[in-house]
């Protein structure tokens, strides 16, 4: 497996049978330019929702950065994922004004009636929680954001009302209602 624990930190990494040929495109444009990897990662993830582990090895093999620093960029910048994110991303501001004004009771609103965490994704992947610094709506304290839509002035009641339509509206595309 190599050095460094490498066997360790694979394990971290969910990986599914994905279509490599989908990075070509960006690979033949940015795999000789130097410092082009966190590019490379972005549009990898983009492509995917996450980035599997056989799109970083492919990722390393392709551009001749040594798999250990790849790897390591994709842990190091939250900005990358490592595994799929649900349906619905909850982005809960954990900004001054926001957790001044009850941020952490809106997380637990979360967890109760979701049963996740952040940045974790509920079992049937509808939503997955992830805590960011500032949203930039300080004045809707407290405020999360779901799939690009803004929800302030948030209770723990509201925050468990709003999740539940979503919920609602997400089952009922499924089900073709």
């Amino acid at each position: 497996m190599g050095c460094c624990g490498s066997k360790d930190l694979k394990t971290h990494f969910l990986d599914e049978s994905v279509d490599l040929s989908l990075l070509d495109e960006v690979l033949d444009k940015y795999k000789s330019v130097k410092g082009s990897l966190i590019t490379i990662l972005q549009y990898a993830q983009e492509t995917y929702g996450y980035l599997p582990l056989s799109v970083l090895e492919h990722i390393s093999n392709e551009t001749g950065i040594n798999s250990s620093q790849t790897y390591g960029v994709a842990t190091f910048y939250t900005q990358f994922r490592l595994k799929p994110v649900g349906e619905n991303l909850i982005m809960l501001c954990k900004g001054t004004a926001c957790h001044v004004n009850g941020a952490d009771g809106i997380e637990e609103a979360i967890t109760e009636e979701l049963g996740i965490h952040d940045g974790e994704t509920t079992e049937d992947d509808l939503f997955t929680l992830n805590n960011v610094a500032c949203l930039g709506c300080c004045s809707l304290s407290p405020v999360m954001m779901i799939n690009g839509e803004t929800y302030g002035s948030l209770t723990p009641q509201k925050t468990k009302d709003i999740l539940r339509g979503i919920k609602k509206e997400s089952l009922a595309l499924k089900e073709g209602n």
